[in-house]
């Protein structure tokens, strides 16, 4: 018997799209454009698949979920909306839905999830609660398609207590994921604790994690419970995981697996009750090869990788991200600004290297410190290009701006290096200055190259007149970020 697929939507253009996909594959398709058709359908017990959108014209298709799980529990639900949020995501999976798809949707996609529906035996349970109102207030601003992929993995992990593994630059907001996967997951009335890595000495970070008894070390005058203790029933968000010692490393393998650690100076195992969350702009399968992490511990942490893509590569998010921060200033007492056209676009054309945490800092130097009302382009491109000044190392002024005329590099960087000497007047730089140099200028270049060819080291060397093996070399040294996955 001839599968039915049930589809409501709004859009006349999108049912008769779908009536067509379907009926290629050999289903049986009927449309409606309202809620009310379609649980008129529902109770008179037609349709084996349902793929609806949110909003409708008498009603919201979210909404309508519980319902049909009420009356006709083994019926999937497939939900597609144009709000391309992650609650609206959050919410669909939540309230029972097989999938979500953000509009405009992949057709293809959309028929393999219906196909995957229709094979399904079981009713896909999801046991959250209801969510807390947010006022739509969400935790992550973008509607990219890297950004509602991101959406989907994190919908599909709020209720579970499944490791999860963040990798992204510095800046792309790791820790706002982290927030989210707590804050709408299953153990969002427990606590949330965070521990920086790279912030703690490494002498200390195993005391930081699982506490120290009274007397364990110098100084250690009372007994303090460690991060593992803080976070218990809750969450515990381990960012920059790759500066984590190997002696820690180990300890922490053992908490993993057995689901007990021990304090500083202590005797006796303590259970624990964690859902551990890891965070890195480092590539760990390089820290495993050269030995600085532990293989057996990236797996156990590896579990759910989610990529955190930057900022450049998910720029159609800018004009949603500057506009939150704004508004998000604007609450806290500065004055309200918005942004035309042209500064948007110039917006778009930079490439934040400090990503979205340089683009909310941005918005509020814009907002504390321009008078106008509206920001063009002319304040964008004179607040970037200061930015910039400000930023760089040793070579501090602009190169960029004598690429205008017919000076060449070389010229340019004398220039810089006199100005450099002139400074320290009658002092001496720092040793090591020829490294520094090298340096400062060797890493963009094999930066931009390896931009150039897409992470394909190969063709960087060849670019670059270098061996192969002395890429990789300086790639490790310079600890270099490969590019994975741009297509």
């Amino acid at each position: 018997m001839t599968a039915t697929i049930l589809v409501a939507d709004d859009d006349q253009a999108i049912r008769l799209v779908l009536g067509q996909a379907f009926a290629r594959i050999g289903l049986s398709v009927k449309t409606t454009g309202d809620v009310s058709t379609l649980w008129r359908w529902i109770e008179e017990g037609e349709g084996d698949v349902v793929v609806t959108d949110v909003i409708m014209p008498d009603g919201n298709g979210i909404e309508l979920i519980p319902r049909i799980r009420k009356l006709r529990p083994h019926l999937k639900i497939i939900v597609m909306s144009a709000q391309n949020t992650l609650l609206t995501a959050v919410k669909a999976t939540e309230k029972g839905a097989f999938e979500y798809l953000p509009k405009p949707f992949d057709l293809n996609q959309l028929v393999g999830a219906v196909k995957r529906a229709l094979e399904a035996k079981q009713t896909h349970s999801q046991t959250l609660e209801t969510l807390p109102q947010s006022g739509e207030q969400l935790p992550l601003i973008g509607r990219s398609p890297a950004m509602q992929e991101i959406y989907r993995i994190l919908a599909r992990l709020m209720a579970t207590d499944l490791t999860v593994m963040i990798a992204g630059e510095s800046g792309t907001g790791k820790e706002l994921i982290a927030r989210a996967l707590h804050d709408y997951g299953k153990r969002r009335n427990g606590p949330f604790v965070a521990l920086n890595m790279a912030a703690i000495p490494r002498e200390l970070i195993e005391s930081e994690l699982f506490g120290h008894e009274k007397g364990a070390f110098t100084g250690a005058t009372s007994r303090t419970p460690g991060r593992f203790e803080q976070a218990e029933g809750g969450t515990l968000f381990l960012d920059e995981i790759g500066d984590m010692p190997l002696e820690a490393q180990t300890r922490l393998l053992r908490v993993l697996q057995e689901g007990e650690y021990t304090t500083v100076g202590g005797q006796t195992s303590t259970k624990t009750d964690v859902r551990i969350i890891a965070a890195t702009h480092r590539d760990l399968k390089i820290l495993t090869r050269q030995g600085l992490f532990r293989e057996d511990l990236f797996y156990r942490l590896n579990v759910v990788p989610i990529r955190v893509p930057p900022l450049r590569e998910r720029v159609d998010d800018i004009g949603d991200l500057v506009r939150h921060f704004l508004e998000q200033a604007a609450t806290e007492g500065l004055p309200h600004k918005i942004l035309d056209q042209s500064a948007l676009e110039e917006l778009r054309h930079h490439r934040w290297p400090g990503n979205v945490r340089e683009l909310e800092n941005l918005a509020r130097r814009l907002a504390a410190l321009y008078p106008y009302d509206t920001i063009t382009a002319e304040t964008i491109k004179a607040e970037l290009a200061e930015n910039l000044h400000q930023t760089s190392g040793l070579l501090s002024e602009e190169i960029s701006a004598e690429a205008d005329n017919s000076e060449g590099l070389g010229n340019v960087v004398e220039r810089q290096l006199r100005n450099y000497f002139d400074a320290h007047r009658e002092d001496m730089p720092a040793s090591g200055l020829y490294d520094r140099i090298i340096r400062e200028v060797e890493k963009p270049l094999i930066e931009l190259t390896l931009n150039l060819t897409r992470g394909n080291q190969i063709k960087a060397a060849y670019l670059l007149g270098l061996n192969r093996n002395t890429l990789r070399k300086k790639i490790r040294d310079l600890d270099i970020d490969l590019i994975r996955g741009i297509k």
